[in-house]
């Protein structure tokens, strides 16, 4: 793994006028594979799944397992789970040499994530929220290192306005917001929520949530006026969503097949992903049988006779 010997900034990104296209943190799979498919369609950052700090701190097994990248897997954020400021700074400082920022995971509603102190409770404690921001911003050795945040709202809006203000204070670079509360799921997403903490504050602001399709991207800017987008469901489902295409393209398929083999992919996570990728392109039947398939060889040769190889593409 190479240090980076970067001078600028992800903070030049945003001010090119453009709509920032982000992947974003997905437990299980947003992992150096994935990242490097998307980067091949049009994605401008990359975040790690959600890692606890704690932990990575306490095991070197634990760092190994969690973080792998390599020279083309930027620009890359790692995002932490952390309940305190020193280890979020610690970890901050470790995975420095290899990425580009990090990012707190205020957002999380997962019930072990919120009883552990982790997650979308952070929300409630915009103090603590602040000295974690400030201690990353004061012991990461490189200024152009980013301090971000990714929360939820609350039902009343004034408190995660205050809770932005607060970090922004501290030093934060931008902020991602999830447009629902800790509570929802599937509801619609508030995007005269997310407008108003664009409005609220001077930092860049990332809009989160129900961005299946490069469209959502335009009509998710045009509502909020945000400086970015970030998908995860949309981009498990089709990973080229970024560069336009309304399904999974069959080069991209391939793409992940050669990434997958390249890189040692684990046989679970490679089939899983080409279960969301196949979703909406095949029937039932084929989805049974796809899905049944328990090895690398079954699932190319499953993919050849079915959709035909990389070679058919190009003749």
């Amino acid at each position: 793994m190479k240090t980076s010997s970067s001078s600028t900034s992800i903070m030049d990104m945003f001010e090119k006028g453009k709509v920032l296209k982000i992947c974003a943190p997905m437990v299980r799979y947003s992992k150096l594979a994935f990242r490097s498919l998307v980067r091949k369609y049009n994605c401008d950052i990359c975040f790690t799944p959600m890692i606890v700090a704690a932990d990575f701190m306490r095991s070197v097994k634990a760092r190994d397992s969690e973080f792998t990248t390599n020279e083309r897997d930027r620009p890359l954020i790692v995002q932490f789970a952390a309940h305190d400021a020193q280890t979020l700074a610690d970890a901050a400082c470790v995975v420095a040499p290899f990425s580009d920022g990090v990012d707190l995971n205020c957002g999380c509603p997962q019930r072990w994530a919120m009883s552990a102190g982790y997650g979308a409770c952070l929300i409630n404690k915009p103090e603590l929220v602040k000295d974690m921001v400030r201690h990353v911003r004061n012991q990461v050795d490189n200024p152009n290192y980013t301090a971000s945040i990714k929360i939820r709202i609350h039902k009343d809006l004034k408190r995660t306005v205050d809770l932005c203000q607060k970090a922004e204070s501290a030093g934060v670079s931008w902020i991602t917001v999830h447009g629902r509360t800790a509570e929802e799921r599937h509801q619609p997403v508030h995007y005269d929520a997310i407008k108003t903490i664009k409005d609220s504050v001077s930092v860049p602001v990332i809009a989160n949530g129900d961005i299946k399709y490069l469209r959502d991207v335009e009509s998710t800017h045009q509502l909020t006026g945000v400086d970015g987008v970030m998908a995860a469901r949309g981009l498990l489902a089709n990973p080229a969503m970024f560069a336009g295409y309304e399904d999974t393209p069959l080069e991209c398929i391939w793409d992940w097949v050669d990434i997958s083999i390249e890189q040692g992919t684990p046989f679970t996570c490679f089939h899983h992903h080409l279960i969301y990728m196949l979703e909406r392109v095949s029937s039932q039947p084929e989805r049974r049988v796809f899905n049944s398939l328990s090895s690398t060889s079954a699932v190319i040769d499953y993919l050849q006779n079915t959709y035909g190889s990389v070679h058919d593409l190009r003749t």
